[in-house]
């Protein structure tokens, strides 16, 4: 029987205010009235006693880098922001990110920094010498903001950095820069990757130090052949310009990618023979094992169902395959490698028994052990404690919205234990000491903000709060708004995750607009029990008079199992959008205050090719949307996403057509707006465009708004708040003429 439950109680806000605010869409989106404040970055030290962060120095500016003591909370200044002052110059050097040498006796700060796609990887690095306090620029001799990835050397003697898609190695006492591969170009990439390697795979740094320095191994990547698709900027020049990527989409020719090595002093590079196509298989991971002249590198195949482990070694170039995992679906590549008892094991992360469990595996691959066990996916590894023997990491077998920690001794002798205290009901994250004596502690709910503290990890016992997020609870105490209720849908089939957001005065005897907001692919989730900014942009919605929905279809990243999340291969967008109009219909069989004639649906990216799926697909249910963002034919996509998910397309090629919304856009009977950035590098506005030439063809009244030259995100400058009032005024304009809609507030 089809039914709806009620997590017990709706999750309300613990805080009471004597006075009401308005919430005003400029101060969720313009003036920055409800940011929440984090703690850090941090990094423990390696005694484990204590962490180091940065602090602002008041007196010359800048930033301190301090120690803690854990237990004490006794603090140090480590570096000054006047030891970080050039000389010359009067003010200290912004620090974007730093790095301890192993023996501690340098530092390594990066700054002036430039974004490349998504972070920023490339700007200027400096070396404290820690001992005689110089301060020294590193590439002297290279230009200003190109150089990426810098790391020190093994020795802390040198430092091995990325320029311009070429790799050197510089001398810290001399500045003598070495430039050790010369082949770099904008089609030949060395020490780092192509678009969609970062993109999809999770690859930037694309070098590595042998453990004793003598030599460095590097992917390179062969761009040319990949297909450059041309972004243009029409807005800074009074001629457009034109933005060349290589990109490869789906079913197209992908980057050729190999893996070398080069002495650390120069030479001729050495390449791995790894069998199969280098433009068809994917080289996802390669480090070197510690305390030898070998790599560990993994490699997938083009459908990413197989991946490949083998062992190289950089004196004699063999190849060795220790290990073999394989999906019927699909593989994800998970950074969980630690290598256990001097380096005769590592951890393993695979879904072959049903759910996301560790491994133990030989060196050799010829045995293994389970480490954690149960009906549980292992969500993050926080730590591995070899010494205490036990592994620390994320999970939520019981309520897939939440994430606690959990333990499993490493000899997979024990059930999983729960490390979270049973009383803090959401989510928790932790970064712990390599010894687990310690830990920073985060935890956020729905109704939470995130309080972040140091605790005694053994006894999960705060020692004292770092960041409590009091100024945030306040004001948003004092707008009284409504819970957001988990609740969970039976569609017959399985049981979904959602929540539901009502308005402020909300009265059961009245019909409600109702905006459904949807992901649905298998790259997230939107039911989480978290913070996530107080949802504000959905409580606003709600403050408007609509009720706001949002539920995880099955395939969606969450914890509960690989035939969950593998349920949705070669079919996306098909039983995504089945299982969201079931569920659609089911709460409005349960819920009489949901105005069935004014059913709305809205999201961004996947969300956006998902809100025109249902639209297209089942008029007779939902009758507005907003696609933000979106993909309009799958076919349009890069190709190791979709290709991961889809199958390749010559193999599934109905199933890409019959999951694409531009198939069924001649569908549509209700109101349709569609929102882009024309800088888009990830999801190209060639999908808006092909998606308005379609609703034209088929002679289909929509809306649309372009956003010039902003990229994915859509955001910059005044855009963010732009693009939501935007939407606000659709939803009352699609809703109103429809009748008795209550008046937008802003």
């Amino acid at each position: 029987m089809k039914k709806i439950i009620l997590f017990g109680f709706a999750v309300l806000f613990s805080f009471v205010s004597s006075s009401q605010e308005t919430l005003k869409l400029d101060d969720i989106f313009k003036n920055g009235t409800y940011g929440s404040k984090g703690y850090g970055p941090i990094r423990w030290m390696k005694d484990n006693k204590g962490y180091s962060t940065l602090q602002r120095n008041n007196n010359v500016g800048g930033r301190d880098i301090i120690r803690y003591e854990a237990k004490s909370g006794k603090r140090s200044v480590l570096v000054s922001a006047k030891q970080l002052i050039p000389n010359g110059q009067s003010k200290p050097l912004p620090i974007t990110n730093y790095e301890w040498s192993v023996d501690n006796s340098k530092l390594l700060i990066f700054t002036n920094t430039r974004k490349v796609w998504r972070h920023h990887t490339r700007g200027d690095y400096w070396v404290l010498d820690m001992k005689s306090g110089k301060l020294s620029q590193l590439g002297k001799t290279i230009e200003r903001t190109t150089m990426m990835f810098a790391k020190f050397s093994p020795d802390a003697t040198r430092v091995g950095f990325v320029s311009k898609n070429n790799i050197f190695v510089e001398d810290i006492a001399t500045g003598k820069s070495t430039q050790v591969t010369f082949d770099g170009s904008t089609s030949i990439i060395n020490g780092t990757f192509d678009w969609v390697y970062e993109e999809e795979l999770s690859c930037r740094d694309g070098f590595r130090w042998s453990p004793d320095g003598t030599q460095i191994a590097y992917w390179q990547s062969d761009t040319k052949g990949v297909g450059t698709f041309y972004m243009i900027n029409n807005t800074d020049s009074i001629y457009s310009k034109l933005i060349p990527l290589p990109y490869p989409k789906v079913g197209t020719t992908n980057s050729a990618v190999k893996v070398g090595v080069v002495n650390a002093t120069g030479g001729k590079t050495k390449w791995f023979n790894v069998p199969g196509d280098s433009r068809n298989n994917y080289l996802a991971r390669m480090d070197f094992i510690p305390n030898s002249n070998e790599v560990m590198i993994q490699q997938l195949n083009r459908k990413q169902n197989t991946n490949t482990v083998r062992v190289g070694n950089t004196k004699t170039m063999s190849l060795n395959t220790i290990l073999v995992d394989k999906d019927d679906a699909w593989l994800n590549v998970h950074d969980n490698i630690m290598w256990l008892e001097n380096e005769k094991y590592f951890t393993w992360t695979s879904e072959k028994d049903g759910y996301l469990h560790l491994y133990k595996v030989s060196r050799d691959g010829k045995s293994s052990q389970t480490i954690t066990t149960g009906d549980i996916d292992v969500v993050r590894i926080n730590c591995i404690d070899p010494k205490g023997g036990y592994v620390y990491y994320t999970a939520s077998p019981e309520n897939y919205t939440q994430r606690y920690l959990y333990r499993s001794k490493i000899n997979g002798k024990s059930k999983p234990e729960r490390v979270s205290p049973t009383n803090q009901s959401g989510q928790h994250s932790y970064q712990i000491s390599a010894d687990a004596k310690f830990a920073i502690h985060g935890f956020q709910n729905a109704t939470t903000p995130n309080t972040i503290s140091l605790i005694n990890l053994q006894k999960h016992k705060t020692i004292r709060v770092l960041e409590a997020n009091t100024a945030i609870k306040q004001k948003v105490a004092k707008l009284n708004l409504a819970p957001k209720e988990f609740i969970k849908i039976d569609i017959g089939d399985v049981v979904l995750d959602s929540w539901m957001i009502k308005p402020k005065d909300f009265n059961p005897n009245k019909k409600y607009p109702i905006i459904f907001y949807v992901y649905g692919e298998p790259a997230g989730s939107t039911v989480q029990d978290n913070w996530g900014g107080g949802d504000l942009w959905h409580q606003f919605l709600a403050q408007q008079g609509y009720i706001v929905v949002s539920i995880d279809n099955r395939g969606t990243r969450t914890p509960r199992g690989r035939d969950w999340r593998k349920s949705i291969y070669g079919q996306i967008g098909i039983l995504a959008a089945h299982d969201q109009a079931a569920a659609a219909k089911e709460l409005f069989k349960t819920y009489s205050f949901i105005d069935t004639n004014k059913v709305g649906m809205w999201g961004w990216s996947g969300g956006g090719q998902m809100t025109m799926n249902c639209l297209f697909r089942y008029p007779d249910v939902y009758t507005a949307g907003i696609a933000v963002a979106f993909v309009a034919d799958q076919r349009l996509y890069d190709n190791i996403y979709q290709e991961r998910y889809m199958g390749l397309l010559e193999e599934n090629e109905a199933n890409y057509i019959a999951g694409s919304p531009i198939t069924h856009a001649k569908n549509l009977k209700g109101d349709l707006m569609i929102m882009h950035g024309t800088g888009d590098d990830n999801v190209h506005y060639q999908s808006f465009e092909k998606m308005a030439n379609e609703l034209i063809k088929h002679n289909k009244m929509f809306d649309m708004m372009s956003y010039p030259n902003r990229d994915h995100g859509i955001r910059g400058g005044n855009t963010s708040y732009h693009l939501r009032q935007t939407m606000v005024k659709y939803w009352e304009k699609v809703f109103s003429k429809k009748n008795d809609l209550v008046k937008v507030k802003q």
